[in-house]
């Protein structure tokens, strides 16, 4: 029995992995903790180990910005597997509009707080989700910490990598609105998948996922 730690995006908790089954497996579900105002991606991605006593020969599982930290988890420590679902993994396959933000800071004019509330606005860049699914998402957002938001959306677009971990999965849509998969090298492609196709195409992401931790 492997053991699996499972990190969520931005906006959101473990409950964003309900429509996965990872059955069989032993999982951590790893929750966010308060960041300080200096950390980087890196240093946030040094304390979950600590706080989660991530172990050298697991396996991590990291949704959007999860899987960057994910990425920063295994350049810390030899990872069994690591798998991105709906993420990038070097800064290269970065959107253009992170650039954009970088030099014309509009997110920091929006504080925490409020976006926790803008659920619906912001719902439809993830793509289309079932009204169960939907109602997860709005309160997974509100329940998410504004002081981690302000922080997380400005290490994110920060975020310099170049090394890609040995052991490396990567799972993206086509359709996502996010991460544009035109930009991302070495990944299998859902076709139809979203940003949020970790909900809507859990089923297919399932096969994927069987396939990657018997191999």
């Amino acid at each position: 029995m492997s053991r699996i730690y499972i990190i969520p995006g931005l906006g959101a908790d473990t409950r964003i992995y309900k429509n996965i089954d990872l059955h069989g497996h032993e999982v951590i579900h790893i929750n966010w903790i308060e960041p300080s105002k200096d950390d980087t991606l890196a240093t946030y991605a040094q304390k979950l180990i600590y706080q989660y006593n991530i172990e050298p020969g697991s396996i991590v599982i990291g949704n959007s910005l999860g899987g960057m930290l994910a990425v920063e988890i295994a350049k810390i420590l030899p990872m069994e597997k690591v798998i991105l679902i709906s993420s990038i993994k070097i800064s290269d396959e970065a959107p253009g509009y992170f650039s954009f933000f970088r030099n014309v800071p509009v997110q920091k004019l929006i504080s925490g707080k409020l976006m926790t509330s803008m659920g619906s606005m912001i719902r439809p860049v993830f793509g289309r989700m079932a009204k169960g699914d939907a109602t997860v998402f709005m309160e997974m957002l509100k329940g998410t910490s504004p002081v981690f938001i302000e922080w997380a959306m400005s290490a994110i677009l920060a975020w310099k990598n170049d090394i890609i971990p040995a052991n490396i999965y990567h799972i993206t849509g086509d359709k996502d609105l996010v991460f544009d998969y035109k930009k991302i090298k070495d990944a299998t492609i859902v076709k139809g998948g979203t940003h949020i196709m970790i909900f809507d195409k859990a089923s297919e992401i399932n096969k994927l996922l069987k396939s990657i931790l018997h191999q």
